[in-house]
This record gives C-alpha cells, structure tokens and sequence, in this order.
C-alpha cells in the first residue's frame, strides 16, 4: 500500500488501520413496524380528507419501500392512492463529499404528474432535514402540487432546519454517535427498526 510522504521514518509494523464496529440494539421487530405504518395510514387519511387523488412519493433508497407498504395499507381500506419515487441524489448539499460515483436511482412519477395534486413525501427516518429539503426542490423540478405533505417512519431530532413532519410512526430521542436505522426485505432481508453504534477500533 502507498502512505504518501510521511513526516518521518515510520515501520509499516507500526501503522495502524481502523475498522468499524457496528454495535445494534434492536428496537422494533415486523409486526411492530407493520403497526406503525397501520397507524401512519389512519394518520394520513384523517389529514387528507378523503382525497384519493393524492400521491405517495417514496424517497429513495429505503423510503420508496416504506411508502409501498403505506400504499398496500391503505389499498386495503379502499384508499388506492397513486405512489411513486425520488432519487434525491444530484439535489443533496453534500453531494461534493458523497465520492466520485455516488448511487443513483431512478425518480419514478404516476403517469398523471403531480401538478394540482396533494403529494406525501415518506421517508425513513427524519434527521436534519436536509433530505426533504433536497426532495422539495426535486418536487419543484417536476410539477407544481397543490399541497405536500410529509410521513416518516421515525422522528429523531437533531434538526439543522425548518421541517416537521405531518405524520409520525414513531419518535426516538438520540444521543452521541448513534442512528436509527430501518431496514427493509427489498434491501436488507427483513422489515425492522434498529439503533445503531458505530465505534472505531484499533486493528493490529
């Protein structure tokens, strides 16, 4: 391996490397995650007022999921609401420390646009707010909605703007170097809620 130039004489021997450890504390297994979204789906109804025409858009890469489960909860009270998804990637404001090749998805619309219409944004876990402020301005690019509204899965603080959300699954205080985590079957083999710890360790 190549260390650049180094300001002294250095033995390899004595270079360490440092690895992540991933400490998680389950906080919600399927059923219990599938109860908050059964309670996000009353939730947003009572907000929409019977308006079938509002659209679900999943932001991406885990939010997407989440709103295609809201989407199956609420096609099962006779609500079956237009969903689809944002690829935030090129609107996010750290895009420059992402990398070289940062992962790019595909933003799906319904075939009707979102113009006149009431557009829910879902996420997975709601933090600073700057995932939903890169969505807003994606949203923007698209179509002009007569409202949107905003559902995430959980609310853990730490808010560097403005933004709150109109539907909550759940609430979750964090403090230090922690996150909630969601994971879910597409990506992750399993529909869970998880805090997660990830510590440096010395390695050699």
């Amino acid at each position: 391996p190549f260390f650049g130039d180094l300001p002294g004489p250095y033995p390899l021997s004595s270079i360490r490397s440092r690895r992540l450890n991933r400490i998680c504390t389950p906080l919600m297994d399927e059923p219990a995650v599938r109860d908050l979204i059964s309670r996000m789906a009353t939730d947003l109804l009572a907000r929409l007022g019977g308006d079938d025409g509002a659209v679900l858009l999943g932001i991406r890469r885990r939010g997407d999921h989440l709103a295609d489960l809201l989407h199956e909860e609420l096609a099962s009270r006779g609500h079956d609401l237009a969903v689809g998804a944002l690829d935030i990637t090129f609107y996010r404001d750290d895009l420059a420390t992402v990398g070289p090749r940062p992962v790019v998805g595909e933003t799906h619309l319904p075939p009707e646009g979102i113009d006149d219409r009431v557009v829910v944004l879902v996420d997975d876990v709601l933090h600073t707010g700057r995932t939903i402020r890169a969505a807003l301005n994606e949203i923007t690019d698209w179509g002009r909605p007569s409202r949107t509204l905003l559902c995430v899965l959980v609310d853990r603080g730490g808010r560097q703007l403005p933004i709150q959300a109109d539907v909550v699954g759940t609430t979750v205080q964090v403090s230090g170097p922690r996150n909630v985590e969601v994971s879910v079957p597409e990506l992750d083999g399993r529909l869970a809620l998880e805090l997660v710890e990830v510590r440096h360790e010395d390695d050699g």
